[in-house]
């Protein structure tokens, strides 16, 4: 559903353009061992917003991707460092709880879309999906708002790059495969550790690394080009598993590998660190020297060419560590461009049929 459904509470008189409601849930298996138990429990609300836009430009010099769409703002799966955290001080709640637990999902996303792509001048180029916080993530089982942007995205021989942590995408393989074999749509799954217990320290809700990697062996079967996302490195913490990581997607059928130093910019330092401090308290200034020793002796760097992969020698050593081992895995032998030449414009109602194609 795409329309905010009509609720009672907090907000519905104040804040006419967004409603609360509390999250239901439905079983699905994320692939977590039982002897982990749940993950972490939390009171979860979403709030419907009504953008003007759905499509986000993007400005950056060192992200291969100019436009992306975001369903959802929050994110379920309360990746400690995730860098999409401080978005939620812009509204006045908590990059910490708040992030996971007070979501935000876009109300009528696909006829947002619609009307974007319908626009004239619209140039297409492909469109990543979740590019800030996971499309995938837990509330989309209810709510479908990726699903019908793919549907979009779908009709319109859009094309399209999903990064997710979720074995959910799954789900949109009828939408996917067919996509694919016209060259308008590949995955790409992010995987941390194949740890489960670090896994769900650093990623309590997020389907489990093994779930992930299935996944993604399940889509390459389907013919949807896939590759892994070795996302963040975190140095002294998961570096160590690089080449297994690798080797494990290679195996399960992926094309492409890419990689991510971990990042902390504002408000994701302190939690990263008091998060590093309780759970690895014998490694947290060991990990943290090596961090800075990425980043030219700073927590944290945003300068673009730099702060997705680092400086220094050990940035150097896993630059070729990570290049050594696509090579012997096979990954990116090929480019992963997408094509853009068979996109067509929706129709925005009947009445526009009377002008003929």
């Amino acid at each position: 559903m795409s329309k905010p459904p009509p609720t009672r509470g907090r907000g519905a008189i104040s804040r006419p353009t967004a409603r609360y409601l509390d999250v239901a849930r439905e079983a699905f298996d994320d692939g977590w061992p039982a002897g982990l138990g749940p993950p972490p429990k939390l009171k979860t609300s979403l709030t419907w917003e009504h953008a003007r836009s759905i499509i986000n430009t993007n400005q950056s010099p060192d992200i291969p991707f100019e436009q992306s769409i975001n369903p959802f703002r929050g994110c379920e799966h309360g990746c400690v460092y995730c860098y999409a955290r401080p978005a939620h001080a812009y509204v006045d709640l908590s990059p910490g709880l708040d992030f996971e637990s007070k979501l935000f999902a876009k109300a009528g996303a696909a006829q947002r879309l619609r009307e974007q792509l319908a626009a004239p001048g619209y140039r297409c180029r492909s469109i990543a999906l979740g590019a800030n916080t996971d499309a995938y993530q837990p509330i989309e089982r209810q709510l479908g708002v990726t699903r019908e942007i793919l549907e979009v995205l779908s009709e319109t021989q859009h094309p399209v790059t999903i990064v997710t942590k979720s074995a959910l995408v799954e789900r949109d393989i009828d939408l996917l495969g067919p996509m694919a074999k016209k060259g308008l749509a590949q995955v790409f799954l992010s995987v941390t550790t194949q740890d489960v217990s670090l896994a769900r320290l650093m990623e309590p809700r997020a389907s489990a690394p093994r779930r992930r990697l299935q996944a993604l062996g399940n889509l390459a079967a389907a013919g949807i080009p896939c590759g892994v996302m070795f996302a963040p490195i975190i140095p002294g913490l998961n570096d160590h598993e690089l080449e297994v990581i690798l080797a494990a997607a290679a195996e399960q059928g992926a094309r492409f590998a890419g990689y991510v130093m971990l990042r902390l910019p504002r408000e994701v330092n302190p939690i990263f660190q008091e998060w590093l401090e309780t759970h690895f308290p014998l490694r947290a200034g060991r990990v943290m020297a090596l961090i800075r020793d990425l980043r030219d002796g700073q927590d944290s760097d945003a300068n673009f060419g730099t702060r997705l992969t680092g400086t220094g020698a050990l940035a150097d050593l896993i630059k070729a560590r990570f290049a050594r081992a696509s090579r012997e895995q096979g990954l990116n032998r090929s480019d992963h461009r997408l094509e853009t030449g068979l996109f067509k414009p929706p129709r925005l109602g009947p009445q526009l049929d009377l002008f003929g194609e």
